[in-house]
């Protein structure tokens, strides 16, 4: 991929990292010197991707947690895999129960929201099937920083604290007096640079190591899961969790520009990413930073996110393929209706037929692109007493519209919002991206996407840049350094344009591209977070 050696004028001044032997990039630091440890023990680019995962777990809690879901790109042995670990609802769960609790709509804490946890086994899988190193040795690092404690860094300070103050304003010290023991001890959480530690993190994570993922779901800690939930009157349960292993699916992909943009199939949104890119390519762009362009991009945004809510949820239930909705004729039915005005989005009718993101390369020719959260700032709140473990909220996804495909059902998998990329040209690995946080990560995919291959942006700079994001109908959202005369352009065009107050909901994102002749690997690192780029 050709592009420039500047940094992006208008946000950071990090500059773009090389190395040719190993690379990790993601939002803490700590997490991506384990990796980087891995590949100089010997262990490859998957040994030390799971090896930062792990340590996410511990040094970016609020992010992440042994009881979230994992998507994972893997690029290995000249091949493409796809790995979805995200979990599905407990099988005693039912629509018309949880109506009958007196819900409209999935709640976000607590136990309703909770699902089958996927990312140990994603951890055991990739392993097994990929990794070089032992899993002992690779969660090593997790469990010796959870053991021995780590200084806490300024952005997860900021919030944690924030978490903190959701989860006490529900006032149940039933349900989540075990989140306050270990994540607020002494009735406060820890400021920037305070050591932290949890013995139940290291126990857990050496009970993983030791089985194989195999306590989790079918051992001591699954027991101990199972007792949480049918003590507080629960669905989860010990048979949904043995029932549970993650899916090895093709990845989906459009051609950009002589390039293939690469995402996982749904149950995740990256199709909403791929659907946008497919729209955007029949279109011309002669600069970056213009209010054609933008307007542009945040249309086809626009009418990608139409679909997507409408469309996306367990493949087994969707109404269309993602091959329908990604087809030419589609795409180029939908770009019809881009104008010079801001346009309401609506569904189309296509043919029939709390997140961590790293990235991590190796000097052999492997890269992974991996993405693993739990939902939110600690998800459900709820902790696993004398674990550690804090359970995902995935399940806030599902509607209890009975007529939406994405309804709650017993055993299913909801709409998931974390999604790994991945770019490759002719057959040859370009390399790994992700953008982490919710709703944006699809529209964060395109503007990456677009800075790299459009305007020739290097991997940093391509993370600096100023993002936007679309809300609903109109409205968009614009970081606080997007320039003011594009944002006033775009209101001309029928835009409602927000300013945030901080870049928080705007992504935290990661890049490692490859030099296909020389090997030499290039890489950026979130600029709105405590990113780092471990380099060998």
């Amino acid at each position: 991929m050709q592009y420039d050696g500047l940094y992006y004028p208008y946000y950071s001044r990090r500059m773009v990292q090389y190395a040719n032997r190993g690379m990790v990039s993601t939002t803490q630091p700590l997490a991506a010197e384990a990796g980087l440890e891995m590949l100089k023990r010997g262990g490859n680019a998957i040994d030390a991707a799971i090896a930062t995962a792990a340590c996410l777990t511990v040094v970016e809690p609020n992010s992440n947690s042994i009881g979230g879901d994992t998507f994972a790109l893997v690029w290995t042995q000249g091949k493409l895999h796809g790995l979805n670990a995200s979990g599905p609802s407990p099988g005693s769960i039912s629509l018309d129960q949880v109506r009958a609790a007196g819900h409209d709509k999935m709640p976000t804490y607590g136990l309703l929201p909770v699902t089958v946890p996927g990312t140990p086994a994603s951890w055991a899988v990739l392993s097994e099937r990929f990794g070089r190193l032992p899993l002992s040795e690779v969660l090593a690092p997790a469990i010796r920083y959870a053991e021995e404690g780590f200084p806490v860094s300024p952005t997860i300070s900021s919030y944690w604290k924030l978490g903190y103050h959701n989860i006490k304003a529900l006032n149940d010290d039933a349900l989540y007096g075990s989140w306050m023991e270990v994540f607020a001890p002494g009735g406060r959480t820890p400021h920037s640079g305070e050591l932290w530690r949890s013995s139940g993190h290291a126990q857990t994570l050496r009970s993983i190591a030791d089985t194989n993922a195999e306590s989790f779901y079918r051992g001591e800690l699954a027991e101990r899961i199972d007792a949480f939930f049918r003590e507080h009157g629960g669905y989860l349960s010990k048979e949904d969790l043995a029932a549970y292993s993650p899916e090895w699916m093709e990845p989906i992909s459009v051609n950009y520009r002589g390039y293939d943009v690469w995402e996982m199939p749904p149950n995740g949104q990256g199709l909403i990413a791929l659907m946008a890119l497919n729209i955007l390519k029949g279109l011309e762009f002669n600069a970056k930073d213009t209010p054609e362009t933008l307007h542009k991009q945040i249309e086809a945004v626009k009418l990608a996110y139409a679909d997507g809510l409408r469309y996306i949820t367990d493949p087994r239930n969707m109404e269309v393929t993602a091959e329908e909705l990604l087809s030419e004729s589609y795409a180029a039915q939908r770009r019809s209706l881009i104008g010079t005005e801001a346009l309401m989005p609506a569904p189309g009718e296509p043919p029939k037929g709390g997140t961590v993101y790293l990235a991590a390369a190796d000097g052999e020719g492997n890269m992974v692109s991996f993405i693993q959260s739990h939902s939110g700032d600690f998800g459900s709140g709820l902790v696993i007493p004398g674990t550690g473990i804090c359970m995902q909220n995935r399940g806030a996804g599902f509607s209890l519209d009975p007529d939406h495909p994405n309804v709650l059902a017993p055993r299913k998998k909801t709409y998931h919002t974390i999604i790994p990329g991945f770019i490759t040209k002719d057959d040859r690995p370009v390399g790994c991206f992700g953008v982490m946080c919710g709703s944006i990560q699809p529209q964060a995919h395109v503007q990456v996407v677009m800075n790299a291959i459009d305007f020739h942006l290097n991997p940093q700079a391509s993370l600096d840049a100023p993002r936007w994001r679309w809300l609903r109908e109109k409205t968009i959202e614009v970081e606080p350094q997007f320039p003011d005369h594009l944002a006033q352009a775009l209101a001309r065009k029928g835009h409602n344009v927000q300013r945030a107050l901080d870049s928080g909901m705007f992504g935290r994102g990661q890049i490692i591209w490859r030099d296909p002749e020389t090997g030499v690997l290039a890489g950026g690192t979130e600029p709105r977070a405590d990113g780092h780029v471990a380099v060998w």
